[in-house]
């Protein structure tokens, strides 16, 4: 096979590290898994059917281990929320917090974010999309696998309907501003919330994670970025 009849490979933005389960995590996968969980199968999915209402949707790629969308998802009952997270261990503990929480308003995805956005998430579909802390690669050779680039975001701005958002938040300061740089670049598609150029003061709605307190502790900066949806 020659070099231009190989498959092309696509660069990933993760690598996937799945780490040993819990006794507490696999009984949550056991158990709730064909509750709350979403088996990928590349179709659109139907979110009114999937929670049973039109509640406004809220996605969050990567979600770690949970604890920032169970606590969204536990003060906003009325809304709907769905993570993608690709590692083991964070779902089994969103799982566990899910079911101590006694919450209905989440669904998860174990999958390619790239590949739900692209395949599964219907157009206009979306209230909010969040991305916390995504992985930096922060050496410059990797800086191709960041998830934030042009064609993330032309996805972007075609699952979140007119007048939602998109919120990321990074404590690495070279991201931080390549993301600005993305995003401001289209313009006619998103409106930085807090004026061009500028960052935005955490939300309340966004929990400070333990690593976050302890980067505030030794004076780690962390760049919340707010850009909403422009009318089409």
């Amino acid at each position: 096979m020659s070099e231009q009849e190989k498959p092309h490979r696509p660069i990933r933005s993760f690598v996937l590290r799945q780490g040993r389960l819990t006794a507490g995590q696999q009984r949550a996968f056991d158990s709730l898994w064909p509750r709350f969980g979403i088996d990928y199968d590349g179709q659109p999915i139907d979110f009114s059917a999937l929670f049973g209402n039109d509640n406004p949707l809220f996605l969050e790629i990567g979600f770690g281990n949970g604890e920032s969308l169970a606590s969204m998802a536990h003060a906003h009952p009325q809304q709907n929320y769905l993570g993608i997270e690709v590692h083991g261990p964070g779902v089994g503990h969103l799982l566990i917090r899910i079911e101590e929480l006694g919450l209905e308003n989440i669904r998860i995805l174990r999958h390619d974010a790239i590949e739900v956005l692209r395949h599964c998430i219907p157009t206009n579909s979306l209230q909010g999309l969040f991305l916390f802390f995504p992985d930096p690669w922060h050496k410059k050779r990797h800086h191709k696998r960041r998830i934030l680039n042009p064609a993330f975001v032309a996805e972007l701005g075609r699952v979140i309907r007119p007048g939602g958002f998109f919120h990321a938040a990074t404590d690495w300061e070279d991201y931080a501003l390549q993301m600005m740089a993305v995003l401001s670049a289209v313009d006619s598609t998103f409106q930085n919330s807090a004026g061009a150029g500028h960052y935005t003061p955490r939300p309340a709605y966004r929990p400070l994670t333990k690593f976050e307190q302890r980067g505030h502790r030794l004076g780690h900066g962390v760049w919340d970025l707010i850009f909403i949806r422009r009318p089409d």
